[in-house]
C-alpha cells in the first residue's frame, strides 16, 4: 500500500502516537471506491494505535486540485459543501473508530473553517512569500497543465498547492499532526505542506502516499459502464457494490484482498494458494466481497447480495426472490426482456398460459407453452409452472409489481404490472 514515504516517516510512528490526516474531496455526497484506498491505510494506521484526521476539503473543494486532471472541476457552494461533508462522515464512521474514548478517535475537520476568514493579502504576505515559483513550477502536477495537456492552468489552481500546503501547517500548529497521507499523486502538494512547515516554523512534517489503484488491463480502478461504485446505496446498491468485487480478475483480487480488508498476511496467502488451485470456485474474489460488502454496508446487505445472486445463478429459492427489495430485484435482472401488462387483468385473476401468450408475448403460442411445461422447463416466481391453466393472482406480484417467467436455467422475462 505504500509507494513513496519521506525518510523518518517510519521512526516517527514507532517513537510515539502520531496524529496523520488524509484529503477528502467533498464534491459528491458520497465516497466511491476511489476513495477506500486512503481510508484503508488510515484503518490501518487506527488499528496500530495511531490518531487518523479526515480532513473534508471545503475551501479546496471551492478551488480544485489540478492534480491528474485536465480541467477545472466544477465550485460548489458552502451548503452543499456542509451537506456532503456529514453524509461522508456517516460513511466513514462504519469503516474507522470516530465515536470511542480512545485518545487515537478518528476526527473530521473542514479547511472552510480556517480558510474563510483568511484574507488574500494575509495570504500572500504570510504564506506566498515562504514558496518560490520556480519550487511550484516544478511540481509534475503543474508541469503536465503547462505542457500542453487540457487548456492550461488558472491562477487559482496554480495555487492549489500552497492552499493545501497551508491546511498541513494549519493542522501541525493546532493538532500536533506531523503526517498527510494521500494518493501517489498528491506527492507533490504533501512535499509543498511538509516545507511549509520546515520554513515558517522549522518543525519536521512527513508524507507517505499509496498507489494509484488499476485494474490489470490497465484501466482506471473503481469505474463501470454504469460509472463509478459508490458506498451510498443510493448510487450503488449492495448487491451492484457486491458484484463488482465479486467480478474482479484474479490477478486484481490478489492485489485488491491486500488492500482492502484487514487480513492478515498468512490468510490471504491460504486464500491466494486455495485459489490458485481451484481458481473456478472464485475463492478470492468471493472472500474480498465479503469483506468490502461487511464492512462498507453490514453482514445483513451482504448475506441480501449473496441470496440474490443465487436466485439470477439458477439456486435461489422462491422465498429468496420474495423477500428482495425492488431495486436489488431491477439490479439482479437488469437487461432482461420486459414485458407491461394491465395490472387490473392480475386482480381480475388470469390464466397463466393466457397471461404469457397473449398479455405478455413471451411465447409465440400455448401449444409451445404446453409443450414446455409437460417437459418441466417453465417457471414463475422461481416455482415450476405445471398447468398453464393455473390462475395468477396479484399474491404473486413481487414488490407489488413484478412477475418473473423462467424458461430453461437461463432464460429469464420480467412482466411489469401497471
Amino acid at each position: 500500500m505504500i509507494q513513496d514515504i519521506m525518510p523518518g516517516t517510519e521512526e516517527q510512528l514507532q517513537k510515539e502516537m502520531t496524529t496523520g490526516y488524509v484529503g477528502i474531496d467533498p464534491t459528491a455526497d458520497s465516497l466511491h471506491i476511489g476513495h477506500l484506498v486512503s481510508v484503508m491505510i488510515l484503518k490501518h494506521f487506527q488499528a496500530c494505535g495511531h490518531r487518523p484526521v479526515f480532513l473534508v476539503g471545503g475551501a479546496t473543494g471551492m478551488i480544485g486540485d489540478p492534480s491528474g486532471k485536465s480541467l477545472e472541476r466544477n465550485l460548489l457552494d458552502e451548503s452543499t459543501l456542509r451537506r456532503n461533508q456529514e453524509a461522508i462522515k456517516n460513511q466513514l464512521r462504519k469503516i474507522v473508530d470516530f465515536d470511542s474514548s480512545a485518545k487515537n478517535a478518528a476526527e473530521m475537520v473542514n479547511n472552510y473553517d480556517w480558510m474563510k476568514d483568511f484574507s488574500f493579502l494575509d495570504f500572500i504576505r504570510d504564506i506566498g512569500k515562504l514558496i518560490t515559483v520556480n519550487y511550484m513550477m516544478a511540481k509534475d502536477s503543474v508541469k503536465k497543465r503547462f505542457s500542453g495537456e487540457g487548456e492550461g492552468m488558472s491562477f487559482t489552481e496554480f495555487t492549489y498547492q500552497l492552499v493545501q500546503g497551508y491546511d498541513f501547517l494549519h493542522l501541525y500548529e493546532t493538532m500536533d499532526c506531523k503526517l498527510q497521507l494521500g494518493g501517489s499523486d498528491q506527492w507533490g502538494n504533501i512535499t509543498t505542506g511538509t516545507e511549509l512547515i520546515r520554513r515558517k516554523l522549522g518543525g519536521e512534517a512527513f508524507g507517505l502516499v499509496c498507489p494509484l489503484i488499476k485494474k490489470a488491463d490497465g484501466v482506471k480502478f473503481g469505474k463501470t459502464e454504469q460509472g463509478n461504485v459508490w458506498l451510498s446505496p443510493e448510487y450503488t446498491s449492495p448487491y451492484r457494490f457486491y458484484q463488482f468485487w465479486v467480478n474482479v480478475s484474479d490477478q486484481d483480487a490478489e492485489s485488491y484482498i491486500k488492500i482492502f480488508t484487514m487480513l492478515d498476511r498468512a490468510t490471504i496467502d491460504e486464500l491466494i494458494e486455495q485459489h490458485r488451485q481451484e481458481p473456478h470456485l472464485r475463492i478470492l474474489q468471493k472472500e474480498l466481497a465479503k469483506q468490502v460488502t461487511t464492512m462498507v454496508h453490514s453482514a445483513e446487505e451482504y448475506n441480501r447480495a449473496v441470496e440474490a445472486s443465487m436466485i439470477l445463478f439458477g439456486s435461489g429459492t422462491a422465498e429468496a426472490l420474495k423477500h428482495l427489495d425492488e431495486a436489488t430485484f431491477l439490479d439482479v435482472f437488469e437487461g432482461v426482456p420486459r414485458f407491461e401488462v394491465s395490472k387490473a387483468e392480475i386482480e381480475a385473476g388470469i390464466p397463466f398460459g393466457t397471461l404469457c401468450t397473449e398479455q405478455a408475448a413471451i411465447f409465440a403460442s400455448k401449444g409451445e407453452l404446453r409443450r414446455l411445461i409437460a417437459g418441466g422447463g417453465i417457471s414463475l416466481n422461481r416455482a415450476k409452472v405445471t398447468d398453464m391453466e393455473a390462475t395468477v393472482t396479484p399474491s404473486e406480484l413481487i414488490a407489488g409489481k413484478y412477475l418473473l417467467v423462467q424458461k430453461g436455467k437461463k432464460n429469464y422475462y420480467l412482466i411489469v404490472a401497471k
